[in-house]
């Protein structure tokens, strides 16, 4: 029966005393037809397998070669071999699955770890990445544990949401949509781009139109004789939402232009192209051409022609100092999706955060935590993004912002030193494999201290706290600074910081983790909450950050904000829709009290305590742009 294997690591703890036992595994290596280097995937150590000369034959032996997997019955005896302390002396041996040795991509030398990115499916059976995911497996039962003990509620919340806890907008749509046959909200759009032209419409009076079409023709039969002219179009919304989308404010047209939107509404729009030779989408149109139709002479110029509709390039004017006021054009876009008709009945993504469901949880449990996967389709590909990674995100009720930080910290800490106390051997290997890579870096680029002392320091020492604008005054005072030595200029306080910044901060600096906190509130999310009595223009938030040796920000939190009114009036200035957040607000309306919460993304605490440099070789099958294998 196969359940009566026992496991190469539990093996190698034990004394050889004649002990028969059953082991199965993989072939690492398979040298003089007699010694098998097995492993099963519990360790990097392998039993040496000894196959005693002439009980097997050669087309049988010829069987045993690189991965294929075994079963292997015998007797646990000294090994006579040097660094190790037992063999197992095969009695039977069976072959579970042969490998072609020469299609075999993994051979037993030294790969790169961009060529076993390429092979991820079998990565997982050389020593570093053996290595790196039973560290990952034993961080990842540290924080069920810690969280466990502390009595907090582990709650799974959704993967599928409405909401965008961040802000950002950069979230992967889930529809169950036919791509090539979506459905539009016609009628709406069609109902509103009537009555805006309607309503210009009536507004200028007949003469002034027809004089105005006039001079239009004039000047085009004057002056455009070598354009191309195609069909005559009617302009839709897409005339002025070009304009429009990118302003804050809209206020009420300038009657010219109103003249123009009116001709245009009138079926006297037309395309214009430059000549056939350049076959350009995109022309500047003189300024005389609008001179002639504006009796004002205020100075108006066209920026260029925007885009392809429908096979038609559309004009779109530029009025210098000119700002457009139709409100609906924000709510109603041309050719907008009917989501009615979706499977949800509404617009959908991937969720980025499982923090706004989770302070739900801890209005009513108090302490509660989730670790679930989440996603960001931000276009980075760089050594520290993910498309797809993993979030542990606790909240708990009754917190402040200093409480917030204590427990990040002990929280931090607590999940280490049970992947040392566990995986030792693993991080051993992963330390010697760090030092021998950094043997080819220049003496400035190593780091300062091996992985192993670096874990215990972090373990010994405790974290420096110290505020953001403190941070902001230690960055521009540095000599990395006056030396212009960062990438990205310390423009003062108010700035996001970048990872370069952190990172000086935490390798340079103070040469241990750091947390920062009170964030200006201009570069924060909207749900954390204000701090009282600062100074005009200097409304900060208290948020925190943890940054660590190596990689930067490793863990994102702050207080919420529970004052309805204050978190209302924040969500309105940064253009949060209140009443889709209804179900979040409620909290603060039923029994609000002080929270917080914080967020550490698990892929670079991996990294962290493993030492790889590049995060797509912390998680089993790594997302990123242009790639979603396996």
């Amino acid at each position: 029966m196969f359940n009566k294997r026992i496991k190469v690591k539990e093996l190698l703890a034990m004394e050889p005393q004649g002990q028969e036992v059953t082991v199965m595994g993989w072939v690492r290596t398979f040298r003089n037809n007699q010694f098998i280097a097995l492993n099963d995937g519990s360790t990097n150590n392998n039993i040496q397998v000894v196959v005693e000369l002439g009980s097997y034959d050669d087309e049988f032996l010829k069987r045993i070669t690189t991965s294929a997997s075994l079963k292997v019955t015998g007797t646990i005896i000294p090994s006579l071999g040097k660094g190790q302390k037992m063999d197992l002396k095969a009695t039977s041996i069976e072959i579970l699955g042969d490998s072609d040795a020469e299609k075999y991509p993994l051979q037993p030398k030294k790969h790169s770890l961009e060529f076993l990115r390429e092979k991820a499916h079998l990565r997982f059976r050389t020593n570093t990445f053996g290595s790196v995911f039973r560290v990952r497996h034993a961080l990842a039962f540290a924080v069920h544990k810690f969280f466990n003990e502390k009595g907090f509620v582990y709650m799974h919340t959704p993967i599928i949401t409405a909401s965008d806890a961040e802000g950002a907008g950069e979230m992967f749509r889930v529809t169950t949509f036919n791509l090539e046959d979506v459905p539009f909200k016609s009628d709406r759009f069609d109902t509103a781009a009537e009555n805006f032209y309607n309503n210009l419409i009536d507004s200028i009076e007949e003469e002034q139109r027809t004089l105005i079409i006039g001079k239009i023709n004039a000047i085009l039969k004057r002056k455009w004789e070598d354009l191309t002219f195609k069909k005559i179009v009617l302009g839709h919304f897409g005339l002025i939402q070009n304009l429009a989308k990118q302003k804050e404010d809209f206020r009420l047209l300038n009657p010219y232009f109103k003249i123009l939107y009116a001709i245009i509404k009138n079926n006297n729009f037309f395309e214009i192209r430059l000549s056939e030779k350049t076959n350009k989408r995109v022309t500047y149109f003189p300024t005389w051409f609008f001179e002639s139709i504006n009796p004002s002479k205020k100075k108006v110029s066209v920026k260029r022609v925007f885009g392809i509709k429908d096979g038609f390039d559309y004009l779109c004017f530029s009025y210098f100092n000119f700002e457009f006021v139709v409100k609906e054009l924000r709510n109603s876009k041309e050719r907008k999706v009917d989501f009615k008709e979706d499977f949800f009945g509404r617009s959908t993504n991937l969720t980025v955060s499982g923090q706004l469901e989770g302070e739900l949880g801890a209005t009513a449990f108090g302490d509660i935590y989730t670790f679930g996967p989440t996603f960001r389709a931000e276009n980075s590909n760089t050594a520290r993004h993910l498309a797809e990674f993993w979030m542990i995100e606790p909240e708990m009720a009754f917190y402040d912002l200093e409480d917030n930080m204590n427990l990040a910290e002990e929280f931090i800490k607590y999940i280490i030193k049970y992947a040392m106390e566990n995986n030792r051997e693993d991080l051993e290997f992963l330390a010697q494999r760090l030092a021998e890579e950094e043997k080819q870096l220049p003496q400035d680029k190593r780091s300062e201290m091996g992985l192993i002392e670096k874990l215990e320091f972090v373990l010994n020492n405790s974290f420096e706290r110290l505020t953001y604008t403190d941070a902001i005054q230690i960055l521009k005072d540095s000599n990395h600074n006056k030396k212009k030595k960062f990438q990205y200029e310390i423009t003062g306080w108010g700035m996001d910081l970048q990872s370069e910044h952190e990172r000086y901060l935490v390798e340079k600096h103070f040469k241990k983790p750091v947390i920062l906190y009170n964030y200006p509130a201009a570069i924060k999310a909207f749900y954390m909450r204000q701090n009282d009595g600062c100074a005009e223009g200097q409304q900060t938030v208290a948020a925190m950050d943890i940054l660590a040796p190596g990689i930067g920000e490793i863990v994102g939190g702050s207080q919420r904000e529970e004052r309805l009114d204050k978190l209302e009036a924040r969500m309105k200035e940064m253009h949060i829709p209140t009443e889709e957040m209804w179900w979040y607000l409620d909290t603060r309306r039923f029994g609000t009290v002080p929270h917080a919460g914080f967020g550490l993304g698990f892929e670079r605490m991996v990294q962290f305590v493993t030492g790889m440099t590049n995060i797509r070789d912390v998680i089993a099958f790594p997302r990123t742009p242009g790639s979603a294998e396996f």
